[in-house]
């Protein structure tokens, strides 16, 4: 499976959610998103159903429910 980061995950903030797997792709090579983000999309299982949000991708996403990731320093 893929390797997440905050900075690969991040480009996919503004994807039309739900979406599936070749929509994703779509989106990220549309908005010019690293070739490792693409390689990630690819490497999904497809099972035909849409994904809600990052959340099912990369279950260790940082949310605004996470404090250390909006703390301002």
């Amino acid at each position: 499976m893929g390797y997440w980061t905050l900075e690969l995950a991040s480009w996919l903030d503004d994807a039309p959610w739900p979406a599936t797997q070749e929509e994703l792709i779509d989106y990220a090579d549309r908005s010019g998103a690293p070739h490792e983000v693409i390689e990630n999309l690819e490497e999904l299982e497809d099972e035909g159903e849409p994904y809600e949000s990052m959340m099912e991708i990369w279950p260790d996403y940082p949310t605004a429910d996470d404090d250390f990731y909006f703390l301002d320093e």
